[in-house]
């Protein structure tokens, strides 16, 4: 557990688009007036990713406002991001600040990620043996098999996972061979804090009007020079990478630019992915404890 409390530790969450990192330097804006040196720990897996910028909606150094930020930029687009991997420099970076006598504002939408960071969460261990046979078996034989063998195995476990994710029924039937539980994707239990003073604020926005968010968001994205970016990214080895190849938006952009798709085709594929991810982003928050909600553009001062 951080061994801070009298510092706090904010965690601002929600769907994609609704305005999180604005809301996020608002308040840290107002902290830093009041004399509390605050600071920005990001919290989206693809804002982790060094030049996947047009497509996650990063902040660019002029936007921060002069607030220091921690893990943008950490990670090459061929590394797989993981969320036992971030945990600790999550947590690390958060201890950090405290130590400066600053409240830590964590956001983003990664809903695994944040869960990780704010709640007693303990990741299984690994074993590379087990692993390497598991990716075997899955090149092999394909996602479909591993999964029906992740449902004889743990139906509970397979019910939270997306068939058509290999990756995540690997590491599912990696845990299991190891004699653990799998924690899939679900908070534990009765989800205890890390840090003793937490406070987690949620933005939420009508589902129509956030659809007409998003789809505009979208059709920036390729008016901003998405297509510039992932060709550049693909230069630099976007394919080889495990997680960034498989981002939305740059999963549809590449297969623009392999022919693959047509852009209205690759814009329209990105949107509805987009909503969707949203409604799962909306579900996950919602099982949160000691979430209270805002509107977009709330003032930071209520939530002090």
């Amino acid at each position: 557990m951080s061994d801070s409390p009298a510092t706090r530790l904010w965690a601002i969450v929600g769907a994609t688009g609704t305005g999180k990192s604005d809301l996020a330097l608002n308040l840290a804006e107002l902290l830093r007036e009041r004399g509390n040196p605050a600071e920005i720990v990001n919290a989206d897996a693809m804002q982790l990713y060094r030049g996947m910028d047009i497509g996650t909606a990063k902040l660019s150094g002029a936007e921060r406002r002069g607030v220091p930020h921690h893990l943008l930029d950490v990670r090459d687009i061929r590394d797989e991001a993981a969320v036992a991997w971030y945990q600790p420099l999550a947590r690390t970076a958060i201890q950090g600040i405290h130590s400066r006598g600053g409240d830590a504002i964590l956001v983003g939408g990664s809903g695994l990620y944040i869960s990780s960071v704010i709640f007693d969460f303990r990741f299984p261990p690994r074993d590379a043996e087990t692993r390497a046979r598991l990716e075997r078996d899955l090149e092999t034989h394909g996602a479909a098999a591993l999964f029906a063998r992740l449902e004889a195995a743990d139906a509970a476990a397979a019910a939270r996972i997306d068939p058509k994710n290999g990756r995540r029924v690997v590491r599912a039937l990696e845990v299991l061979e190891q004699g653990e539980k799998t924690h899939g994707a679900a908070l534990p239990e009765t989800p205890e804090l890390w840090h003793p003073t937490t406070r987690i604020r949620g933005l939420h926005v009508d589902r129509p009007e956030l659809v007409e968010r998003l789809d505009r968001r979208v059709e920036r994205m390729w008016t901003d020079g998405m297509l510039e970016e992932v060709e550049h990214l693909r230069q630099r080895g976007l394919e080889e990478g495990v997680t960034a190849s498989r981002a939305i938006g740059y999963a549809q952009a590449l297969a623009q630019l392999r022919g693959e798709l047509t852009e209205a085709e690759a814009v329209a594929s990105t949107q509805a992915l987009t909503r969707r991810y949203a409604r799962r982003q909306v579900s996950w928050f919602k099982r949160y404890p000691e979430l209270t909600w805002l509107a977009p553009g709330s003032d930071p001062a209520e939530l002090l």
